[in-house]
């Protein structure tokens, strides 16, 4: 684990996003049920899944430190027809970022939205899954890019 004992305490935030693409007739179906599957509400499921997934980031990815996330926010629209993103933003004020947690947040609600819909069909893809977004640290990322502070 990557000692922080010297570093400062700032407000930090990540922005993770995971695609989740559906065959049309799996989405169009998704759709007209108001996004619930057999098994239930699809997208309220998912962003009590990846909240939860945020929050256990550490003990999910060796060397995480266990944080005290203070905002986990997950959302998720159609950004096409047949492509669900799923964004995740965590926020924190502390010495380390929370890009993992963020990353971990928006994985495990695309995981869930498969679960939830894979009697529908196996052909669900998930990704890219990536970070938009990270600002309080040595360096930011904004669109997906590194940019100089």
């Amino acid at each position: 684990m990557v000692d922080v004992g010297a570093k400062a305490a700032t407000a930090r935030v990540a922005v993770a996003e995971a695609v989740v693409r559906f065959p049309k007739a799996v989405a169009d179906a998704l759709r007209e049920g108001g996004m619930r599957s057999k098994k239930g509400p699809v997208i309220d499921t998912a962003i009590v899944a990846g909240s939860m997934a945020a929050k256990r980031t550490h003990e999910l990815i060796p060397f995480c430190h266990p944080l005290a996330i203070e905002r986990c926010r997950i959302e998720a629209d159609f950004i096409t027809d047949t492509s669900l993103a799923i964004r995740c933003e965590v926020a924190i004020t502390h010495k380390t970022g929370v890009e993992m947690e963020a990353l971990t947040g928006a994985s495990v609600a695309a995981l869930t939205v498969y679960d939830m819909c894979k009697a529908l069909s196996h052909e669900i893809q998930i990704g890219p899954v990536r970070l938009l977004e990270k600002s309080g640290g040595k360096r930011e990322v904004k669109s997906g890019k590194v940019v100089p502070r």
